[in-house]
């Protein structure tokens, strides 16, 4: 009895996180589709119009660029960064490590505002212009602790006699690494690029502190939901935007299910 009913207890709160969770999702979704400006209920008529209208707006175009440039040029370097302080850490000994793993994890645990505030001061008092190479430069910070996560999983997943054997063979290190330690850390390089692309993709606070005169895709779609009219277009923008997520971190998944 009691067993069936913490079946049922358990059931109830499963039901109920799920609603939490989706049901937003879905009412943005259905009010993407709705003709009337206002949202509320009944819905009348089912329309793609709000989608026309966004994609005939040149400035949601040009900030979607902007988080296309940035996302694409921080994951990129975040990865490689990652990439290059996973072999360090995992592959060296030497003094300082622990301060050098320390600094490179400390992004998780800043909160972004503060650290928006505290880039915002290092480039103004080195008189540096708040732009895409900014907002860029801050992504790729935020986004160094989940592509050496990834990575430092995958080199510690396999055995370092691996390289050791390569070395043996008469392979230098640089070898070793170009021809057997990236090949078999490839699958996890490219999981973290992806998940270091959402992370760019969709941050708001440190690019509404840099973006200055070129906001990213999340910085343009809160500017415009003081406008009540702009309302249903952002809906839209914003349910392309979670589409978007949603399938990058599919794929990275994928490709983490593969290297696992």
């Amino acid at each position: 009895m009691n067993q069936r009913r913490g079946s049922v207890m358990l059931g109830t709160y499963y039901f109920g996180l799920i609603l939490l969770l989706y049901l937003p999702i879905a009412l943005l979704f259905l009010f993407s589709v709705n003709s009337s400006a206002s949202l509320s209920f009944p819905i009348r008529q089912l329309t793609l119009n709000w989608y026309q209208q966004l994609f005939d707006a040149d400035a949601v175009l040009r900030s979607a660029r902007n988080s296309l440039v940035v996302a694409l040029g921080s994951s990129l370097a975040a990865t490689v960064l990652g990439t290059m302080v996973s072999i360090l850490m995992l592959r060296y000994k030497f003094r300082g490590q622990s301060v050098l793993v320390g600094l490179a994890v400390l992004p998780l645990i800043v909160p972004y505002v503060v650290l928006g505030v505290a880039l915002l001061i290092l480039f103004s008092a080195l008189q540096i212009d708040r732009s895409l190479w900014t907002v860029g430069i801050a992504h790729t910070v935020v986004a160094l602790p989940y592509t050496l996560l990834i990575i430092a999983s995958r080199l510690a997943g396999f055995d370092a006699s691996i390289e050791e054997a390569a070395m043996d063979l008469g392979a230098d290190y640089p070898t070793t690494l170009r021809r057997v330690v990236l090949p078999l850390i490839f699958p996890a390089m490219v999981s973290a690029w992806l998940t270091a692309f959402t992370v760019s993709f969709d941050e708001f606070a440190l690019a509404l502190f840099l973006s200055g005169t070129q906001p990213t895709f999340p910085v343009y779609l809160f500017s415009q939901l003081r406008f009540a009219n702009r309302l249903p277009i952002m809906i839209a923008l914003a349910v392309l935007l979670m589409i978007g997520t949603l399938i990058v971190v599919f794929i990275a998944e994928r490709f983490r299910r593969r290297e696992a």
